[in-house]
């Protein structure tokens, strides 16, 4: 049986999926048909209907279940591991003069998890322009006299400093807070009209390439180092290290709890319709 499936090139996905994708693991009569994309254009194609498997963030999760329902390994969750708020020169935010709306703040998609945790954070925020998450940087760096603030995810978690740039606020922080939970940021969504028989199969397989990953750990499969050539290793490890955990392997109980929580945000900022919540197979 062949399957589309999609996931980022970075490392924590890499990671995840090469032994499933390279055949280091047994796949049985799967095939997959691989395609790596930036999160947000992941989202989108979601949005659409486009692969049989791909990872998403959990903020377009509401957009996508008539379509596809959640597996329970893959994913990224866990406390310390959210999106972080900078800028390219110190503010102090907590002065009586400082106004989110006298800024522009770049996120990076509009459908992401880090767009979701800083609206909960912000939601009087109105001045935001979407970019891909490696260009939000540069954004900053090249409006260094003006009035921007930017999101980070990824890997810029661990380069922003080198480049002179100045961490605001933790949006994870804010989130664990207020809720108590580990961070839902990402997850791996399967078409509803696979077969229920067949998705369990699927999220196993992804479960035992985590495993396998593990297992060689800290050694980089070369599939990781191939698709990050202008990330350092020890910034590929930070990152396998920081998204790659045991709700990775199976997202639990905290992990289902989180993710509902999130969708209760969710409903409370676009009470259109209520959300289903048979979100896992």
């Amino acid at each position: 049986m062949k399957l589309t499936l999609g996931f980022s090139p970075c490392p924590n996905d890499t990671f995840i999926f090469d032994a499933l994708v390279n055949k280091k693991i047994d796949t049985g009569d799967f095939e997959f048909d691989v395609v790596l994309e930036d999160v947000q254009t992941l989202n989108q194609w979601a949005i659409e209907g486009r692969l049989d498997i791909s990872k998403i963030s959990y903020g377009v999760l509401p957009l996508v279940l008539p379509l596809y329902k959640m597996l329970h390994s893959g994913g990224a969750l866990g406390k310390g591991v959210g999106p972080l708020l900078i800028s390219a020169n110190p503010i102090d935010m907590h002065s009586v003069d400082f106004d989110i709306n006298q800024h522009t703040v770049a996120i990076p998609g509009e459908n992401t998890t880090a767009h979701l945790l800083f609206s909960l954070a912000f939601p009087e925020a109105k001045n935001k322009v979407f970019k891909i998450f490696h260009e939000i940087e540069n954004f900053l760096l090249t409006t260094a006299g003006q009035k921007t603030l930017g999101v980070i995810i990824h890997e810029n978690r661990f380069t922003y400093r080198q480049k002179g740039l100045h961490r605001l606020i933790d949006l994870g922080d804010f989130w664990e807070k207020k809720t108590g939970y580990p961070i839902p940021l990402g997850g791996i969504a399967v078409k509803k009209n696979i077969s229920p028989a067949i998705q369990p199969a699927i999220d196993k397989l992804i479960q035992q390439s985590i495993e396998y990953a593990f297992k060689n750990y800290p050694v980089l499969p070369e599939y990781v180092k191939q698709h990050s050539r202008e990330m350092e290793e020890s910034v590929m490890r930070q990152h396998i290290d920081l998204y790659v955990n045991d709700y990775s392997i199976n997202i639990g109980a905290d992990g289902k709890k989180a993710v509902n929580e999130f969708l209760n945000i969710y409903e409370c900022n676009n009470p259109v319709s209520p959300i289903d919540r048979n979100v896992f197979i």
